[in-house]
């Protein structure tokens, strides 16, 4: 099973000079229906590709904010439906375009606004409209782009060996929207798109201007967290005051550094009673910290069951509890250890300083 393709577009983006003095330059090479598409190489090129995309695993709140695969959102002002905006309406107008005039047109806006933008890269860029027939009446828009390839050859015969290519594309790190999200076969959602880009680059996003994306998962914890923090505060100073706010101010510096230290602020009851309702959100939530140079990574349900932390002589100590060590990759001594009891680790460390 696959998708049906309709009518597609077919660009080449040119990039000359670099920096602010860059000229960007896209070319329409083709604009092909269902039946010139089926005898063209583009057909091959693209066998699978689009069922591929569909079915690319994404979360609505993902891990991390630098996944490469993302679920968009048209934004839309309180009162206003999906017509209100531009990037919505340009998908619209591909995806129900009558004539291939009006697909080409359509199509040429994507070009033209993607080529504007500020880490455009060159290479091609592809704009199609496909059925899933299986499911769906209404087609998809599926928008690709593929980046030039550098230093690529074919061989050619015993006398020159090879030749080389220019302008070379391959589907291998192709960047990709497409639109409506379909969150599993047979269902779409009208008001969403995913895309697909590398991690560190942003090219969708600086296209896609109107579209907005769910917090990722730390996000999520981090405004709730600092929603209990706020409420300790405001139970701790109850009326507003200069302590309150540089506490405040303290706290918000805290939330926003990339590298934080403990706050010794709660109890362990009171950390497990705040975890227990981000659990209950998402069961494997990690949780992962350093311990000077030691690395610990667990989940935040560990904690209070095998991750404890604790202070002797002003030192923290982690302790980690489990049924068995294993050990991967280079041997070492410790291997062969019989470990102690804990009471006289304790008092070890209690000695130590």
């Amino acid at each position: 099973m696959d998708f049906d393709i309709q009518s597609l577009a077919f660009y080449v983006i040119e990039i000359e000079g670099s920096g602010e003095n860059a000229k960007k330059h896209y070319k329409q090479m083709a604009t092909l229906d269902e039946a010139h598409y089926q005898d063209s190489p583009l057909k091959s090129f693209l066998d699978g590709e689009l069922m591929k995309i569909s079915k690319r695993k994404v979360d609505r709140h993902p891990k991390s904010d630098q996944v490469p695969t993302k679920i968009g959102r048209f934004t839309v002002e309180p009162g206003y439906d999906l017509g209100s905006n531009p990037n919505y309406n340009l998908f619209h107008r591909i995806k129900f375009a009558e004539t291939m005039e009006q697909f080409s047109k359509a199509s040429e806006e994507v070009a033209k606004t993607y080529t504007d933008t500020t880490a455009v890269r060159g290479g091609v860029l592809i704009i199609a409209r496909a059925k899933l027939n299986k499911y769906f009446d209404e087609p998809f828009v599926f928008v690709l782009k593929c980046d030039f390839e550098q230093k690529v050859a074919s061989i050619t015969d015993e006398k020159t060996l090879i030749h080389n290519v220019q302008m070379a594309i391959t589907t291998k790190n192709m960047k990709s929207i497409q639109y409506p999200f379909m969150p599993e076969e047979g269902m779409v959602e009208e008001g969403e798109l995913k895309i697909h880009q590398s991690s560190h680059s942003r090219y969708f996003e600086d296209f896609l201007k109107y579209v907005e994306y769910g917090e990722s998962m730390p996000e999520i914890i981090k405004t709730q967290v600092m929603g209990m923090v706020h409420q300790e505060l405001a139970e701790t100073y109850q009326d507003e005051s200069e302590e309150k706010e540089k506490a405040e101010s303290a706290m918000e510096a805290w939330a926003t550094s990339p590298k934080r230290e403990l706050q010794e602020r709660w109890s362990d009851e009171q950390v497990i009673e705040a975890s227990s309702s981000i659990i209950e959100q998402t069961p494997d939530i990690e949780l992962k910290f350093k311990l000077d140079h030691l690395s610990v990574k667990g989940l935040l349900a560990d904690y209070g069951e095998n991750i404890h932390i604790a202070r002797i002589n002003n030192r923290v100590v982690v302790l980690l509890e489990g049924d068995f060590l294993q050990f991967e990759k280079n041997v070492s001594p410790v291997e062969m250890l019989k470990p102690s009891d804990l009471k006289l680790i304790v008092e070890k460390l209690e000695r130590k300083h």
